[in-house]
């Protein structure tokens, strides 16, 4: 059981209360006051006492009943309204450890930091349209969801990963209409998204100089709303060429979805539900005779048209009923820029106005842009960074980095070393930001295998894994790692901090799932991986003074190298043994 756990059962034993908050516990500023502190104002009104008196009268039936000779603790204290534990970090170790790698075995039902949360929750991300490729605002979007819904899967739950793409509209009209014009019956040449995307630039060339494409872009949209078979053929023709480049980038990124929506199929079904409310006066018409609702607090927002065409928000309002009629969902979170904030609060209060129970189920996960050095992308112009270049640039300068360390490998293993370690610092450090930030993104600092990186986590690993080679060297190739070891040992300063931190890893992900944050669990990373790199660089294994020394250290070294392991996978994230 790691400290937090052991505090919790505890609190819960001594205190008599009707429930203890683990998110309560905090990490004293001051070492002197104990590696983690409890407040007791919580309990002030339950108790009938004052938080002092709570903390003073709590430590005195722990040690009264003498149960720290059975949790980590070397002592625990209180300090006016707070209950201290002092982490006796041998004792931590000599359970802590084994916890770890027994959960490392295929085998093992029980992963280490895993939660056991019953729910079900849909995460919807990716959200294309099709008329581009993808770009690096999508790839901060998809690396969010991939990474949020890997850790609620972590919690326990069962999660329903989908993408609605944005298929019809005025916008996909203008990539059909330029190529109409001017791709004479055409076949991708380059990348299938990237040849649609290329007439979408090309369209809005053309109309700076001649306005009336914007209008005859609208007549092809009504004729494809008319079903006219010309244009629907281009329709389908051009929305398989996008879907196909998607996949390619999604397989890039590690990403597969378990349901895709179409807006094409479901935008004309929210009419009902507007026209429904209508019926029940929840919705009224205005004097040209759309139809609106009032939204408290916020404003009167059009649902229907006056010639009776929907909204963007009609069909957000059938495509939720649809999920909780498919899926009967705990929760379904919206992976969606912040420049739609504004449109899911109409949505969430017009889902609580039709008084679906399931309302407040919904949350809108806010992220904020990707900014490049010359500003805002804007696909538009064609100054867009596209998702493949991107992550081809990543690969390009992880390769540089490791030619200039390595000398030896084939262009083969470059290759590969790349691939992952690129996508890796791109993905790394999208996700290290916490997602109502914006953000600048800069590929050079990225990539470094020093400082705040995904490489930097990355070469931790491979680094635990030469280790443990170097090790089996030493002891013969079909060595295999102790799987006990006297754990006490570990008395050294940088020894306990990693001991101290490995007891961590199921709080962080528990906080990084429930605050939808992975920056959480980046920073943990970026903590662990420095006070492993200390520990490497004052603590010897291999050449440790005593076999029983070096089995501990190799117990550290391997119970590191799994919750690095496990901590970059719940970002989409591979650990590679070598770098």
């Amino acid at each position: 059981m790691d400290a937090i756990s052991s505090a919790v059962a505890l609190l819960k034993k001594h205190l008599s209360v009707e429930k203890v908050d683990s998110s309560l516990i905090e990490v004293p500023r001051d070492h002197a006051l104990g590696d983690l502190a409890y407040p007791c104002f919580i309990h002030a009104k339950e108790l009938k006492k004052a938080p002092q008196v709570i903390a003073k009268e709590g430590v005195e039936h722990i040690t009264k009943a003498k149960s720290l000779s059975r949790t980590p603790f070397s002592k625990i204290t209180a300090v006016g309204p707070y209950i201290n534990f002092f982490v006796d970090s041998g004792k931590l170790a000599a359970t802590l450890l084994s916890t770890i790698i027994k959960s490392s075995n295929p085998k093992s039902k029980a992963l280490y930091g895993k939660g056991m949360i019953k729910r079900k929750v849909m995460v919807e991300y990716a959200s294309p349209n099709t008329n581009k490729p993808l770009h690096l605002g999508h790839v901060r979007n998809i690396s969010l969801g991939h990474s949020v819904s890997k850790l609620l899967d972590f919690q326990g739950m069962k999660v329903i990963q989908v993408n609605i793409n944005n298929d019809r509209g005025v916008h996909i009209c203008k990539s059909m209409l330029a190529y109409q014009k001017w791709g004479k019956n055409a076949q991708p040449d380059i990348k299938t998204d990237h040849f649609v995307g290329k007439f979408y630039v090309l369209f809005s060339d053309h109309a700076k100089d001649n306005p009336a494409f914007e209008e005859e872009a609208q007549d092809l949209l009504r004729k494809w709303e008319a079903g006219d078979k010309e244009t629907i053929k281009v329709w389908k023709l051009m929305n398989a060429w996008a879907y196909n480049g998607f996949e390619e980038t999604y397989a890039k990124l590690g990403v597969a979805f378990d349901k895709y929506y179409y807006e094409s199929e479901i935008y004309k079904e929210g009419k009902k539900i507007v026209m429904d409310g209508l019926k029940k006066k929840i919705f009224y018409k205005n004097k040209d005779g759309a139809v609106v609702a009032d939204i408290p607090g916020l404003d009167t927002k059009v649902l229907l048209r006056s010639d009776g065409t929907s909204v963007y928000i009609t069909q957000d309002l059938y495509l939720a009923t649809l999920k909780a009629k498919e899926s009967r969902l705990d929760s379904s979170i919206y992976v969606v820029a912040n420049e739609q904030n504004y449109h899911f609060q109409v949505l969430f209060k017009l889902l609580k106005i039709l008084e679906y129970s399931w309302a407040d189920k919904c949350h809108h996960l806010s992220y904020g842009m990707v900014y490049l050095p010359h500003g805002k992308m804007k696909s538009r112009e064609g100054t867009v960074v596209d998702a493949d270049d991107i992550i081809e640039n990543m690969k390009d300068l992880a390769r540089v980095e490791i030619r200039k360390r390595y000398h030896d490998l084939t262009e083969a293993e470059v290759d590969q070393r790349a691939m992952i370690i690129g996508l890796g610092a791109l993905k790394f450090y999208l996700l290290k930001i916490d997602p109502n930030r914006d953000m600048h993104f800069n590929p050079e600092e990225s990539i470094s295998f020093e400082g705040e990186t995904g490489p930097y986590v990355q070469y931790a690993h491979a680094r635990i894994c030469s280790v443990i080679r170097k090790w089996k060297e030493h002891a013969g190739k079909n060595a295999k790692l102790p799987l006990s070891a006297d754990a006490a040992l570990l008395r050294e300063k940088q020894e306990e901090t990693v001991t101290k931190l490995l007891s961590q890893f199921p709080d962080i992900t528990k906080e990084a799932a429930e605050l939808y944050r992975p920056s959480v669990l980046c920073r943990y990373l970026l903590d662990l991986s420095q006070a492993f790199n200390e520990f490497y660089h004052t603590c010897p294994v291999v050449a440790a003074h005593t076999e029983e020394l070096r089995d501990a250290r190799l117990l550290l070294c391997e119970a590191v190298r799994i919750v690095l392991h496990r901590g970059l996978y719940l970002l989409g994230i591979e650990a590679p043994e070598e770098m």
